[in-house]
């Protein structure tokens, strides 16, 4: 049902009130999922054009220079509701979706992210929806031959009944070869390709749009899209080749909103309207109704606008690549949209009132109560298990459960292998991408603003420590019920947050995601604020890219940036039952500085390894690092005034870890920035003192600790 007022408005602008067919599209087309009616005020603070900005956010995905031949599109999208539904296809759509939006810009998918957000695993439930989705993410990319390349998996009380799967997609074309969703003509002709139309995922935009009851998983199944990869990347290799041949004019996935999504914002980009005839749809299903047939969001279907002389030629390719295609519509130059089905007419709206005329609002925002950050707790009578604890939580634990499950070296661009700091990709010659994705939301439950910030940072630490530096970013914003108060306001400062470190770090907003009332009924809990984001930089050598752990013996260990007592929202914390206490981590006023000297040093091939220090902390990132090799580590020139524990454990950014044969060479290249020498690498043993404190970890038991997310699957 249309909301009274939205339905007054509609009504006065049509000078009738909609039949039920159309107020089934404005339904779906004005959901928060697709309107962004409350969220698009505050998206306008982003700073999204950069000299490298082709095109920036409003279409399928946003298109960035690589260099004088490539050009990359990126995109970012969400599919939380469908996968708590049903995990393996919720999950695997959401993947061919993101890569659909790619697709449609005329860009080749090269590489996959996919920062994940999960209830504790110690809930049968949850056990559950984790394993069916990373089983739904990885059949259907590894089908569809696109590498998952990073990844983040993050678990947390907030998530049990509304676990969020997050996608990004990074594509690959020649300029020349880009194309848009904006029609170019009138008496083109709109060419639905792909598979069949059926009722799977009706009303899935107004289902994005609303909280998780406790019978979703019956009520809610219809709104579940399925999967067929296989379909998908003939998909992919049939619109490409319409493309390269110069058929397809302007094109758009059917993503949210199905075809009346698709097809009227073609139109209404191009300032044309549309005439669809939806007895020419191909249905795999008997009796559908209009209204089904204009909103379902059946997978793997892709919408061309193709000249009238180059249809038989668009069906040829399809025919080709055992595509289903046909006629579906027309455009038009009456900037209207009209619907006929059984030679009646069943809906006939304005175009722009359609797709532009949502109002948009700022809600009342209410921040909570000061909170007080509590008094320290004591210091662990056992530090080494404490470290073993944090270490082996599956929040800093390795992920290799997961990412072994992918094909991340399909096309062969895969230079680093998922479970490093940041993706790396070959993209011409020698030169090639850097990317890393997520965020931490218990900084963000704390403090949205800093953990906005924090967000982006984190993010471009991890691209400095191979080598890269940020050029493009997109965002995913998980979030609670917006009608509430607090919820709008975390919302808020968290896009502040964002806004404002991109902007000082010289990163466009380029695009993203929206996904509002992420909360359960069956739980009553709301997510924690998740501004998840994905980033993507350049390096110049991909061949030259450091690891992230000790390769060789002997060499100097330098941690880079300061230890402050900021532990609020730390994996320590959270361990130890003191999660809602401390210091939220902030960025500091050096970070920028702190960013260009750790790639400098980084790029100078000075540094055999290089790693970002943040989640679990410094011990946490050492942990990782020991992987083959040893090291003997001294802190008392770490965090002047604090405990032992908090040198450990505080996750404060701009931080991170260095190794290096020639240290005298690569503290010239730190000299403006603060630095340490905290050790060397050598031996199978992790020794680490400070003061009277030391703790000395076998490889073994490291690699134990490390490796418990692995046995909790398999064993």
């Amino acid at each position: 049902m249309l909301p009274e007022n939205d339905l007054k408005i509609i009504t006065e602008e049509m000078g009738r009130k909609p039949n039920l067919v159309e107020q089934g599209c404005f339904l779906n087309l004005w959901s928060e999922h697709c309107s962004y009616r409350s969220s698009a005020p505050l998206l306008k603070t982003f700073t999204s054009t950069g000299e490298r900005v082709v095109i920036g956010p409003g279409d399928d995905a946003a298109i960035i220079q690589f260099d004088d031949e490539w050009v990359l599109a990126l995109g970012m999208e969400s599919h939380n509701h469908p996968s708590y539904v049903d995990p393996y296809n919720g999950a695997a759509t959401g993947l061919g979706g993101i890569v659909r939006d790619i697709l449609s810009m005329g860009a080749r998918p090269i590489a996959l992210m996919d920062p994940l957000y999960f209830g504790p695993l110690n809930n049968s439930k949850n056990l559950y929806l984790f394993e069916h989705i990373i089983e739904g993410i990885a059949g259907y990319g590894n089908c569809i031959g696109v590498p998952v390349v990073r990844g983040e998996a993050f678990f947390d009380d907030s998530y049990s009944g509304n676990p969020l799967v997050n996608v990004v997609c990074i594509g690959l074309a020649r300029k020349e070869y880009l194309i848009t969703a904006k029609a170019e003509k009138a008496a083109n002709k709109l060419v639905l390709m792909g598979a069949t139309t059926g009722r799977d995922g009706l009303g899935g935009a107004s289902f994005a749009s609303r909280d998780l009851s406790e019978e979703a998983e019956s009520e809610e199944r219809p709104s579940i899209q399925i999967g067929d990869p296989f379909t998908e990347k003939l998909l992919i290799e049939a619109t490409l080749e319409g493309i390269d041949k110069g058929y397809v004019k302007s094109c758009r996935d059917l993503g949210a909103a199905g075809i009346v999504g698709a097809s009227s914002e073609m139109a209404s980009k191009g300032n044309l309207g549309a005439y669809m005839y939806l007895d020419n749809v191909m249905l795999r299903e008997s009796g559908m109704k209009p209204f089904e047939i204009l909103i379902a969001e059946s997978q793997e279907r892709i919408l061309l606008e193709v000249e009238p002389e180059n249809v038989d030629y668009m069906l040829d390719v399809a025919e080709k690549y055992e595509l289903s295609a046909s006629v579906i519509g027309e455009l038009k130059n009456d900037q209207k949209y009209t619907a006929e089905f059984d030679d009646e007419i069943v809906a006939d709206m304005p175009v722009k009132l359609l797709t532009e005329g949502c109002p948009t609002f700022e809600r009342p925002s209410t921040p909570p109560s000061s909170q007080n950050i509590g008094a320290k707790p004591e210091f662990p009578y056992d530090l080494k298990t404490t470290v073993i604890d944090v270490v082996s939580s599956y929040n800093t634990t390795s992920k290799n459960w997961i990412y072994s499950q992918y094909d991340h070296e399909v096309q062969i661009r895969t230079a680093v292998k998922p479970g490093d700091d940041s993706g790396v990709l070959r993209i011409s010659g020698n030169r090639g991408l850097v990317v890393s994705c997520g965020c931490n939301p218990r900084h963000t439950l704390l403090d949205p603003y800093k953990g906005g910030r924090g967000t982006v940072f984190e993010n471009a630490m991890n691209l400095a420590v191979k080598g890269g530096k940020a050029i493009a970013m997109v965002d995913c914003l998980n979030f609670g019920n917006p009608e509430k108060s607090d919820i709008y306001w975390q919302f808020k400062q968290a896009i502040l947050g964002l806004g404002d470190c991109a902007r000082e770090l010289s990163i466009p907003v380029v695009g993203g995601n929206v996904s509002l009332y992420n909360e359960s009924e069956e739980r009553g809990t709301a997510i924690a604020p998740t501004p998840s984001i994905g980033l993507i930089g350049i390096t110049d050598d991909v061949a030259q890219v450091p690891t992230s752990y000790f390769v060789n013996e002997g060499e100097t260990i330098i941690l880079v940036g300061k230890t402050h007592d900021e532990l609020g929202g730390s994996e320590y914390y959270n361990r130890i039952g003191y999660r809602i206490h401390g210091n939220t981590p902030d960025v500091p006023d050096n970070a920028e500085s702190i960013l260009d000297g750790v790639r400098k040093a980084v790029i100078s091939s000075k540094v055999s390894s290089a790693h970002d220090v943040s989640q679990g902390g410094l011990v946490v990132a050492l942990c990782e690092m020991c992987d083959k090799i040893g090291a003997e580590v001294n802190l008392n020139s770490v965090g002047a005034g604090l405990r032992t524990d908090e040198i450990l454990f505080s996750e404060s950014h701009a931080r991170a870890i260095i190794s290096t044969s020639e240290p005298v060479y690569v503290r010239q290249m730190l000299a403006d920035i603060p630095h340490a020498i905290i050790g060397s690498t050598g031996g199978q043993l992790l020794d680490i003192t400070h003061d009277d404190q030391e703790i000395v970890l076998t490889l073994d038991e490291i690699s134990n600790a490390r490796s418990s997310l692995k046995r909790l699957m398999t064993e």
